[in-house]
C-alpha cells in the first residue's frame, strides 16, 4: 500500500519545483483526510482496518511457499483477505449490538481444545510457522467464536426442515438411494517412505526413510491394538494429505472400485467385519522393483448391501435432513451477508488504490 502511494506522489518530488511539490502534498493530504492515513486499508462504519492486519494474514498464508507471489498475485490475495476482514468487522459490530461477543472463558476453552493434541513446544512451533503470536491466535479465536454465535442466532436457528420436506426430497430423488452394488465405508492411516513429501497431520510427524516408516506404522498399529480411536490416531499421525484431517475417512467405495484397488488392500478389506481394521499393508512404489513406497492400515467402518434404501431407514432420513439444512444454511448465509453489507458503510481504500493505479502498471 505504501509503495503504491509513493509511486503516485513520487513524480512531484522528482520534478524539483517547490510550488508543484507543495500543491501535490496538499492534494494528497486532502485525499487521505477521510481515510485516516495511508496505513488504513478500509473502514467499516468508521472503524479502521489497518494494513498491518492485512499484511499479517498475507504473511501467514504465504509462509512456507516455495515461490513468492507476483505483485498481481499479492494484490489479489490481499484483496481477498481484506474482503474477509471487512465481513468479519461487520459481524463483530453486529455482535456488539446483539450482546454476542465471545467471552474470555469461551476463548480460553476453545484455545485449550485446539492445543490439546500438541505439546507446548509443538504448538509454539506451529504458531511460529504461521508467523503469528499467541495473542494474534486468541484474537482470531475470539472473532471466529463471535461470528459463529451471530450466524447461529441470525441464520441457523431460523432453518426448519419438516418431515414433509424430507418426504418430498426422497420421493423426487428415490433412485439415488438405490445401491446397485455393495458399498464399503473405509478409513485409512498411511505412512510413506518418501522424505520430501509434505504432511498435514496434527503432530506434523513424517517418516524420513523406509526404516522410520516401518517403525512408525508399527507404533500406530500398537496404539490401535491398545484401544486408541482410529480417527484420532489418523489425525495425529497419518501422512495422507487427503484424509488425515478428517480422521482417515475415505468415504464409501463401491465394490467395483475396491476390486480395482491394490490387490493386498482389496483382499485384506474383504476379510474385515464392520469396525475391524487390517494389519500393516505394504504398498509398492514400483511393482517391478518391489520397492515399498508406503505402509497403510485400513478400517472398514461399515458395509452397505446393494438394494433400495427406504425412507424409514434412520440413516436415510438423517442424511436428507442434514443435506437440506446445509443447502438452506448456505443460501441464507449468502443472503444475510448481502443484507448486512448493504446496511454498512464500507470504504475499501485498497481496492480504490488498485483501480487508480491500473493504467500506470507496466
Amino acid at each position: 500500500m505504501n509503495e503504491l502511494i509513493s509511486k503516485r506522489t513520487g513524480n512531484s518530488w522528482v520534478g524539483g519545483i517547490l510550488a508543484l511539490s507543495v500543491f501535490a502534498l496538499l492534494v494528497a493530504s486532502g485525499c487521505n483526510s477521510g481515510r485516516g492515513g495511508a496505513d488504513v486499508m478500509a473502514k467499516v462504519n468508521g472503524r479502521k482496518i489497518m494494513a498491518a492486519d492485512v499484511d499479517k494474514y498475507f504473511r501467514s498464508q504465504t509462509a512456507g511457499s516455495p515461490e513468492q507471489p507476483t505483485a498481481e498475485q499479492a494484490d489479489s490475495l490481499k484483496l481477498s483477505i481484506l474482503r474477509e476482514l471487512i465481513d468479519n468487522e461487520i459481524l463483530m459490530q453486529r455482535a456488539e449490538k446483539l450482546g454476542l461477543l465471545a467471552t474470555d472463558e469461551e476463548v480460553e476453552k476453545k484455545l485449550s481444545e485446539v492445543k490439546a493434541p500438541y505439546s507446548p513446544e509443538e504448538f509454539a512451533k506451529r504458531l511460529q510457522e504461521r508467523n503469528i503470536t499467541l495473542d494474534d491466535f486468541k484474537r482470531d479465536l475470539r472473532r471466529s467464536i463471535t461470528v459463529d454465535k451471530v450466524l447461529n442466532k441470525e441464520v441457523t436457528t431460523k432453518i426448519n426442515v419438516t418431515d414433509a420436506d424430507i418426504d418430498a426430497y426422497y420421493n423426487t430423488h428415490k433412485p439415488e438411494f438405490n445401491l446397485i452394488e455393495p458399498q464399503y465405508h473405509l478409513a485409512r492411516i498411511i505412512v510413506t517412505t518418501i522424505p520430501a513429501q509434505q504432511v498435514r497431520n496434527l503432530k506434523n510427524d513424517k517418516a524420513q526413510s523406509d526404516a522410520e516408516a516401518k517403525k512408525k506404522i508399527q507404533m500406530i498399529l500398537n496404539s490401535l491394538d491398545a484401544g486408541n480411536d482410529f480417527a484420532t490416531v489418523a489425525m495425529n499421525y497419518s501422512e495422507d494429505p487427503d484424509t488425515a484431517a478428517n480422521g482417515g475417512d475415505m468415504g464409501f467405495w463401491p465394490q467395483s472400485q475396491l476390486q480395482r484397488s491394490d490387490p493386498m488392500t482389496r483382499d485384506a478389506v474383504l476379510k474385515l467385519k464392520p469396525g475391524q481394521y487390517t494389519g500393516v499393508i505394504s504398498l509398492p512404489l514400483n511393482p517391478q522393483t518391489k520397492q515399498i513406497g508406503a505402509y497403510e492400515i485400513v478400517k472398514l467402518i461399515s458395509k452397505e448391501p446393494a438394494g433400495q434404501r427406504e425412507l424409514n431407514d434412520p440413516r436415510v432420513h438423517q442424511a436428507i435432513h442434514d443435506q437440506l439444512v446445509e443447502r438452506r444454511e448456505q443460501m441464507l448465509k449468502a443472503a444475510y451477508y448481502d443484507v448486512i453489507r448493504d446496511q454498512a458503510k464500507i470504504d475499501n481504500y485498497f481496492a480504490e488504490e488498485i483501480l487508480k493505479n491500473a493504467g500506470q502498471q507496466k
